[in-house]
């Protein structure tokens, strides 16, 4: 799956993602076991070329419960992004094209108590006001398991590449087809003025 975003207009602002403002009405949870066949029929709906099933996603929120956060207002679920937390081989797989990103193998994933080596946002759909839980998202991968990983991203729509654009992301070379990449605030070299 690739990480498109389905919005009621563009972003034109140019924001840090790190930075995106928590302040919002849209909360931002973990999703449940039973929104997952909603959550991929949003996704087929909203996302081009999305082909991922409710097993599929039950099996990879199964193996690590976060890599799913939904959007939603006053428990009207309004969308969702999901992550695949990278371990040291899949971030290198990631760079190298050489991993499956509609069905990543398990082992390159980090475990729960692994440390994250880079986290790809796999898939954003959000209806209406939903996208406004995007900051709240960012705050979720400044917590101390995902803060030092790097956010990389591919769009699949052109609201897909306007949302990474304004929000910092820049496309990078690697043998992934169309990749782009957030460097972490924390992780940027100093610039020599």
């Amino acid at each position: 799956m690739r990480s498109p975003v389905k919005e009621r207009g563009s972003l034109v602002a140019r924001h840090d993602f790190d930075s995106l403002s928590t302040d919002s009405a849209i909360e931002v949870r973990a999703a449940r076991s039973f929104e997952l066949s909603i959550l991929a029929d949003m996704a087929h709906r909203m996302v081009p070329g999305v082909q991922i099933a409710e097993p599929t996603l039950r099996k990879y929120l199964a193996f690590d419960p976060e890599c799913i956060l939904t959007f939603s207002r006053q428990e009207r679920l309004l969308g969702a992004i999901a992550f695949l937390y990278l371990n040291s081989r899949g971030h290198d797989a990631l760079m190298l094209g050489g991993i499956s990103l509609t069905h990543p193998d398990i082992g390159f994933l980090a475990g729960r108590n692994d440390e994250v080596s880079a986290t790809y946002i796999w898939a954003i759909a959000a209806t209406g006001r939903g996208i406004a839980g995007l900051g709240k998202a960012a705050a979720h991968l400044r917590t101390p398991r995902y803060v030092g990983a790097d956010c990389f991203a591919q769009p699949s729509t052109a609201a897909g590449r306007d949302l990474l654009t304004a929000t910092g992301f820049k496309q990078i070379p690697s043998f992934q087809p169309d990749l782009w990449c957030y460097e972490r605030p924390w992780n940027r070299l100093p610039s020599n003025a």
